[in-house]
């Protein structure tokens, strides 16, 4: 914008220069050439008197004189065709001017001022003299250029105001650039300092406004996520009253952890969703110990469906820029859409290796395979609320990772996470 003011403020200062200065010049011009015109036809009236009554020495005399002072040609054409002075060939315009009639023409010499002198008793005399060229140009070069230079001191003096006043609107738009942009990474603190034109503090006033809505919204949204997750308790502690009457005391223990698992899961759940300020440091978990904890719960399950499980782990630790529980809840959905959307008995593989300081995490089942494009969150063509793979895919991205699903010659689905490393 500051160079687009700029080139318009250049603009509009040169035409108006131009439209200033070129007839200015062209007066100094004729000024300068009216001014030489004006000298030398006084030179030659001063002579009328001498011509019109004097004998012809005393002519020559004058005349010689004349042109020795004014350093220009002087002649006198006497009526018996006597020249004295400068000696100079009868032109078109000593023809005229010997009927009388005085006159200025241009010549190829330059300007050529003709005086007819009556009252001669042998008739009508004619005083002649050119001007050069050059002095009727003097001082005009010297003219143009300080009109240039004041020309181009005019549009310097115009950018470097124009520049000024650009910055003035330049500098808010900047900040409510920079706001926007912080806003749109979560910085919902950010505001914007009104500053510049009306419209521009209008505008600022709209964006904090906005920004202020945003907040209260969000509070409002988490709150009554929290709240709806706090639910949960309820049902959660007659589930544990009901784990730990069964008799049988493995499956109290085990139905116990399941109930545990899931009540940290609605706690982390109300935590994130009630607080959600950035944490110190940057987020890290390894991923080697969480597949490993996932894997041994979701295995539980497998045996009782009667699931084969195929598990290859990198050796431990493999850190990547997630947090542990958000990490977790990945693995859950793509393990959790094997046992939801395969029927019992269906195998599946879970390997995670590391590549160019990545964790890849892949899920491959022999069910019925999975389309490619169904990566869409609360959509779901098979009866589910279409959010499992869409929380696997944040999580990846949030790392700088990705999601990608592939179909295996077998025809099962082939799901990849892959996650980056933490951010330093």
């Amino acid at each position: 914008m500051r160079a687009r003011l700029a080139l318009l403020v250049a603009a509009v200062s040169v035409l108006t220069l131009v439209a200033f200065l070129v007839p200015l010049a062209l007066l100094v011009r004729t000024v300068a050439e009216d001014r030489a015109t004006v000298r030398a036809t006084a030179d030659a009236q001063s002579l009328v008197t001498v011509v019109g009554t004097a004998d012809t020495a005393t002519i020559r005399l004058t005349v010689e004189q004349l042109a020795a002072e004014s350093d220009r040609p002087v002649s006198v054409f006497l009526p018996d065709g006597t020249v004295l002075g400068t000696p100079a060939p009868r032109t078109p315009a000593v023809a005229l001017a010997a009927r009388g009639q005085s006159l200025t023409a241009e010549s190829g010499r330059g300007r050529e001022v003709v005086i007819a002198v009556q009252g001669r008793p042998d008739g009508t005399g004619v005083i002649r003299t050119v001007v050069p060229p050059e002095e009727l140009t003097a001082g005009v070069t010297r003219s143009w250029l300080v009109l240039a230079l004041l020309g181009v001191l005019l549009v310097l003096i115009g950018l470097a105001v124009a520049d000024r006043l650009a910055r003035t609107l330049v500098r808010p738009i900047g900040e409510l650039s920079a706001v926007s942009h912080r806003l749109a990474n979560a910085e919902l603190d950010a505001r914007v300092t009104p500053a510049g034109p009306p419209e521009l503090r209008e505008v600022a006033g709209a964006l904090n406004h906005l920004a202020g809505r945003i907040q209260v919204l969000l509070a409002q949204e988490r709150e009554e996520v929290a709240d709806l997750s706090h639910r949960l308790r309820t049902p959660l502690t007659a589930l544990r009253l009901e784990a730990e009457s069964l008799r049988d005391p493995e499956d109290a223990a085990r139905v116990t952890a399941a109930v545990d698992g899931l009540e940290r899961a609605v706690t982390g759940l109300i935590r994130q969703a009630r607080w959600r300020a950035p944490t110190a440091g940057a987020a890290s978990a390894d991923a080697a110990t969480v597949v490993a904890e996932r894997v041994a719960f979701w295995s539980v399950l497998a045996e009782d469906t009667g699931r084969a499980v195929t598990l290859d782990l990198v050796p431990g630790p493999l850190p990547v820029g997630v947090p542990a529980d958000e990490l977790a809840a990945a693995v859950d959905a793509l393990l959790g859409n094997v046992f939801a959307h395969t029927p019992d008995g269906t195998a599946f593989a879970v390997r995670l290796t590391a590549r160019a300081g990545r964790a890849v995490l892949t899920v491959a089942d022999e069910g019925p395979g999975i389309a490619p494009d169904t990566v869409d969150r609360g959509a779901s063509t098979a009866g589910s609320t279409g959010l499992g793979l869409d929380i696997a895919r944040r999580a990846a991205e949030a790392t700088g990772g990705r999601l990608t699903l592939h179909t295996a010659p077998s025809g099962g689905a082939v799901v990849r996470l892959e996650l980056g490393p933490p951010t330093p």
